[in-house]
């Protein structure tokens, strides 16, 4: 696939960044004049992913986030979101639902979200090295 047109972000796992991270993906994907739920498909699932880096890769820490937009021919979007954190040790489990590290506050349901919004989605990591989570989505035909 060709890349038609690609941005990439770097930022603090601040939470407060979280926000940020949802409406700058969005506003770049708005140059493919998306409908309002491609819109909000693509916020959630950046939301998930950005989410599960500030609490589980850095936990009690702040380490740099990642992420790339792409936009490829045929309406297809690819987002990237990496951290240098603490990696996931059983990626299969980790996709589970209900499955946490962070304790009772959190509902374990990142990664079932992200796929329940995005056409595919891909976890790589490494052990105290990095967690990379690639989401695509093709985006229906323009009106």
């Amino acid at each position: 696939m060709k890349t038609q047109n690609q941005v990439t972000l770097e930022f603090p796992s601040n939470s407060c960044n979280e926000s940020f991270a949802r409406a700058a993906a969005a506003c770049f994907a708005a140059q493919l004049d998306p409908t309002l739920d491609e819109l909000n498909d693509i916020k959630t699932a950046v939301s998930e992913a950005v989410t599960n880096c500030i609490v589980h890769a850095y936990k009690e820490t702040i380490g740099k986030i990642y992420i790339t937009v792409s936009i490829y021919e045929n309406r297809i979007i690819s987002i990237r979101i990496r951290d240098t954190g603490c990696g996931i040790e059983d990626i299969e489990k980790a996709r589970e639902p209900m499955y946490t590290t962070a304790g009772d506050e959190r509902a374990g349901l990142g990664f079932a979200v992200m796929e329940s919004f995005m056409d595919k989605i891909h976890v790589s990591s490494k052990k105290d090295k990095y967690t990379s989570v690639v989401m695509k989505k093709k985006l229906g035909e323009k009106k």
